[in-house]
């Protein structure tokens, strides 16, 4: 996050309104709803998970253990649980 100095893109009367509230502070002034991305958005990294628990997935179903799976991916025994719990309720949601 950048910071921009609000004389910079302010009017002055609107700087003394916040300096009644914030006076010296940094304030945070959030994005609009619309220009929000959702998480992920920005980089690979949900595509990545994605994929990634996908493989944990197709390893568990081709006999692969839980406690490996684990240690493989550097992983709590829980989180793969999960991971091949939501995996197969993700191709029970698309099944015809």
């Amino acid at each position: 996050m950048d910071y921009i100095r609000a004389a910079e893109v302010l009017p002055q009367d609107l700087i003394e309104q916040l300096q009644q509230y914030v006076d010296g502070a940094a304030v945070y002034i959030p994005k609009k709803e619309e220009g929000k991305k959702a998480w992920g958005e920005r980089t690979s990294t949900k595509t990545e998970l994605a994929k990634r628990n996908a493989r944990i997935y197709t390893e568990h179903l081709s006999g692969r253990p839980i406690k490996e799976l684990a240690e493989k991916y550097f992983l709590a025994e829980k989180s793969i649980q999960r991971i091949i719990r939501q995996e197969r309720q993700k191709l029970q949601v698309t099944a015809p």
